[in-house]
C-alpha cells in the first residue's frame, strides 16, 4: 500500500484530471437514451455505491479503525465517493443538457455542472457529513426527475411532485442508516443537513414551476425552417436555401431566410419520448417587438408525438403571414417547458434562392 499511495499522492492532481475527463467522455460515448435499462442500471449503481461509500466513511469517523488496511480505507474513501459521485453528475449533466434549451434552463443546468465540475475540487469537502449527504441527495432528486417518468410512462406536475416525494423518502431512510451506523456524527450535524436538504428541495422545487429545469426525458433531436415539407411514405421532402459548407458550423448566427411577400414557412422538429410515453408538444411561433422590446407569440401549434423511436417522432408546423424581422418557434410541453429552439430572421425577397430538395 505504501508502495501505491506515494506515488499516487506525488501525480494524484493529474491522475484525478484524465480520470475525470475521461470518465466524461466514456459517458457520453456510452450512455444512450434514459429510458435504456442498462443507463440507468449504470446510475443507480453509482447511487448504490456513493450511498455505501458514505455511510461505511462516516462509521470509521465515528469508530476509528485499527488496523492499518482500514486505515488506509479510510483514507481512499473520499476519492471513491468523489469518483461516484463525478460518474453520476457527469450523466445528468449529459441527459439534461441534451434534454434542453439553455437560454430557457441555464439555472439548473449550472447547478448540475457546478457538481459535475466542483467534484473535481473538493477532495477535503468529502470527508464532511454536511457535504455529502446534501450532494447525494441532488443525485437523488435529479435521477428521480426522469426514472419515474419513465418507469411510470408518463410525465407532468404530479410526477415531478412524487419524484421529489420519493426522494426525500430515500434520503430519510438512508439518514436512518446514518444513525444507526454513526450516531454521534449524524446528531451532531442533523438539524443542519435537514435545513439544507429542505432548502434544495424548495430550490429544485421553485426552477421546476418556473420552467428552468429541462423537460427531460424528452428531447429535441432534430429541428429545421424550411419553405416546404411534404410526407413521402414514412419519411419527409423538405425544400431550404442552399447552405455555404461552413454555414452550420455558424449554429449561433440565426439563419437569415429570403421570403417572397405571403409565402408560408414550416417548422420541422423531430422529439425524442422513451418508450410508450405519448404526450403533446407544442409549436409556438413569435416575433420580436421592437417597440415593446419583447417577444410575441402569434401562433402556437399542438400536436400529439409517441414515444420509442430512437430518432424520435417527427412532425411540422406551417405558419403563414409572415413579415420581415426576427423569429423564433419554440418547441414546448403543454406545461410551457421549453425543449429545444430555432431562431431565424425573415428579410425580404430580393433575388433568386438557391434552393435545394432533400428527404429526413
Amino acid at each position: 500500500m505504501k508502495e501505491i499511495e506515494a506515488p499516487y499522492e506525488k501525480y494524484e492532481k493529474h491522475i484525478s484530471s484524465l480520470v475525470f475527463i475521461g470518465g466524461f467522455i466514456f459517458d457520453n460515448l456510452t450512455l444512450q437514451r434514459v429510458d435504456f435499462l442498462f443507463d440507468n442500471l449504470v446510475m443507480i449503481l453509482y447511487l448504490v455505491i456513493s450511498g455505501g461509500g458514505i455511510i461505511l466513511l462516516n462509521y470509521y469517523h465515528e469508530y476509528p479503525p485499527q488496523q492499518s488496511f482500514f486505515v488506509r480505507a479510510e483514507y481512499l474513501l473520499p476519492l471513491f465517493i468523489q469518483f461516484t459521485f463525478g460518474g453520476l453528475f457527469s450523466a445528468f449533466f449529459i441527459f439534461y443538457t441534451r434534454s434542453a434549451a439553455f437560454s430557457s434552463s441555464w439555472p439548473f443546468i449550472l447547478i448540475l455542472l457546478f457538481c459535475f465540475v466542483g467534484n473535481e475540487f473538493f477532495k477535503e469537502r468529502y470527508q464532511k457529513i454536511t457535504f455529502q449527504v446534501p450532494i447525494y441527495f441532488v443525485a437523488l432528486f435529479s435521477f428521480s426527475i426522469f426514472f419515474i417518468p419513465v418507469l411510470l410512462k408518463t410525465m407532468g406536475a404530479i410526477i415531478f411532485i412524487l419524484s421529489g416525494f420519493v426522494s426525500l423518502l430515500f434520503i430519510a431512510i438512508f439518514s436512518l442508516v446514518l444513525l444507526k451506523v454513526a450516531p454521534n456524527q449524524y446528531r451532531e450535524n442533523k438539524i443542519n443537513l435537514r435545513k439544507i436538504i429542505l432548502f434544495i428541495f424548495v430550490l429544485i422545487n421553485i426552477l421546476y414551476f418556473s420552467n428552468l429545469i429541462p423537460p427531460i426525458p424528452l428531447a429535441l433531436k432534430e429541428s429545421g425552417i424550411y419553405y416546404s415539407i411534404d410526407r413521402v411514405g414514412g419519411n419527409y421532402r423538405i425544400i431550404e436555401e442552399k447552405k455555404k459548407w461552413y454555414e452550420p458550423l455558424l449554429f449561433f448566427i440565426p439563419d437569415a431566410i429570403d421570403l417572397e411577400t405571403g409565402a408560408p414557412l414550416y417548422m420541422f422538429s423531430s422529439v425524442f419520448a422513451p418508450t410508450d410515453l405519448n404526450t403533446r408538444i407544442i409549436h409556438d411561433w413569435q416575433y420580436f417587438d421592437n417597440v415593446a422590446d419583447k417577444w410575441v407569440s402569434v401562433t402556437k401549434i399542438t400536436f400529439p408525438i409517441m414515444g420509442g423511436r430512437n430518432d424520435g417522432y417527427r412532425g411540422f408546423s406551417k405558419k403563414e403571414n409572415l413579415f420581415e424581422g426576427k423569429w423564433r418557434v419554440d418547441v414546448k410541453t403543454e406545461r410551457n417547458q421549453i425543449i429545444g429552439r430555432i431562431r431565424f430572421n425573415i428579410e425580404t425577397k430580393t433575388s433568386e434562392v438557391k434552393l435545394e430538395e432533400k428527404i429526413l
